[in-house]
């Protein structure tokens, strides 16, 4: 077999082509997302609050997601460097087994646990009946979003990122053309509202997930899936978690985080949360750029820290810290000029753009510091270090940021709150620090020593 690209290509050539096509894609993600709570802003501020405190529900599901595709990215991607190609194949076929383990649970969960879940939130009966409808549809046709980001990373893995931008661009055009349709009634459709906008977000996760599978079968020459007289490995599974759980624990600490910011905002008013929730969709707008820078540059250390490259690893690291440096910042810049036109998108009233013009410019205060503790995270993921990231998050989100917005909320005035974002930022990076210092000593210095 020809060596990889992620071997011999310049570096940051390399990142480009690995890290483009899935920003692209993100940034086409972020848009429906934008665009699917505009539409449900058009039903009423209810709607939109009942679907911007699904969040904790459907970001611990990508969580699993995610976080189970990373581990199987990098354990897949050190394995080709290492052309260890029959424990690649493998690896695939335990991936595929995950998918339907991850899908199970949430079917219940959205079954038997989405009214419980809005109840222990507010007892405004609109935002419950919205709430539960729009939890129940995304949890149980979940299918296609597990499938979706787990092929995808198959892809990623072996260097054909370019054919994620397909799956994750065509679904979320799919996604984007059915929300007015479905949550409207257009073309004689029955107007479902904001089950509409739940059931397009799901059809439009299927689209990707079959997309993602066919480019594996046909274009992924380097992995091959063969699920006849399958059995589940569980010394490969739990290499998989190794990884994984980290990763899964580190973004399912973001449910946890936004449930409990729901809980403090809701305390002032239901406004305050709504304000929170498009924080979240325009935030993902410069975000899921670093992202998708991550997830590209991630296989890429892996693999030359499987081929013994040193140099590989530090220049991939150092450059993709610079790229998400840039991109944060021009975020930054546009969330201190324009809060009020990105808060009037999803038709803010005056009491929404009271709160949300000074909650964006606090909040983004943080962007800047973000950068490096994100693409840091990258690289502990790809050298079997998750657990760092998995330590800065439970600091980030539960330990700093929850206890200093509950204890700001107390003084009465919800603009304060808003500042805890920077304050876990900057003990976050603090730590970020150390770990990587941590890491460089213990691991990438050590690289190529015994080949």
């Amino acid at each position: 077999m020809n060596e990889n690209k992620m071997g011999v290509m310049p570096v940051d050539k390399l990142i480009i082509s690995m890290s483009l096509p899935i920003m692209i894609s993100m940034l086409v993600q972020a848009l429906y997302n934008i665009i699917d709570s505009i539409f449900v802003a058009m039903i009423s501020e209810n709607a939109l609050t009942a679907v911007s405190m699904a969040f904790p529900i459907q970001n611990l599901m990508i969580a699993v997601g995610v976080g189970t595709a990373v581990g199987v990215n990098a354990l897949l991607a050190r394995s080709l460097g290492e052309r260890d190609f029959d424990k690649v194949n493998k690896i695939a076929e335990n991936s595929v087994f995950l998918i339907f383990v991850s899908f199970l649970l949430f079917f219940i969960i959205g079954l038997f646990f989405s009214e419980a879940f809005y109840r222990s939130q507010t007892d405004i009966a609109e935002i419950v009946d919205y709430g539960t409808q729009y939890m129940t549809i995304c949890c149980c046709f979940s299918l296609g979003i597990f499938t979706q980001v787990m092929f995808e990373r198959l892809l990623q893995a072996t260097g054909k990122t370019v054919y994620t931008m397909f799956t994750q661009g065509i679904g979320a055009v799919v996604n984007i053309i059915l929300d007015p349709i479905l949550i409207f009634g257009l073309f004689g459709l029955p107007a479902m509202g904001v089950a509409g906008a739940a059931a397009a977000t799901v059809i439009g996760q299927i689209v990707g997930g079959i997309l993602s599978v066919i480019f594996n079968q046909v274009k992924n020459q380097e992995v091959r899936i063969q699920m006849r007289g399958f059995r589940p490995n569980g010394g490969i599974i739990g290499q998989i978690y190794q990884i994984g759980v980290p990763a899964i624990i580190m973004q399912a600490i973001g449910s946890l985080m936004t449930y409990g910011m729901n809980r403090i905002l809701i305390s002032f008013t239901s406004t305050a949360t709504a304000v929170f929730g498009v924080y979240f969709k325009l935030q993902s707008f410069v975000f899921m750029p670093v992202f998708g820078l991550n997830n590209g540059i991630i296989p890429i250390i892996a693999y030359n820290y499987g081929a013994g490259s040193k140099e590989r690893v530090v220049k991939t690291i150092k450059h993709g810290t610079a790229y998400a440096v840039v991109i944060l910042t021009v975020g930054l810049i546009l969330f201190q000029v324009a809060p009020g036109p990105m808060l009037r998108m999803f038709n803010a009233s005056d009491t929404m753009m009271a709160i949300g013009i000074p909650a964006l410019r606090i909040i983004s205060t943080s962007f800047f510091f973000a950068a490096f503790s994100i693409s840091c995270s990258a690289a502990f993921q790809a050298l079997g270090k998750a657990v760092y990231s998995m330590v800065i998050s439970i600091v980030r989100q539960l330990l700093v940021l929850l206890p200093v917005a509950f204890g700001l909320a107390m003084l009465g005035n919800v603009d304060l709150v808003w500042w805890a974002f920077p304050i876990a930022e900057v003990a976050a990076i603090i730590l970020t620090v150390f770990f990587m210092q941590k890491m460089n000593r213990e691991i990438i210095q050590k690289i190529g020593e015994s080949y």
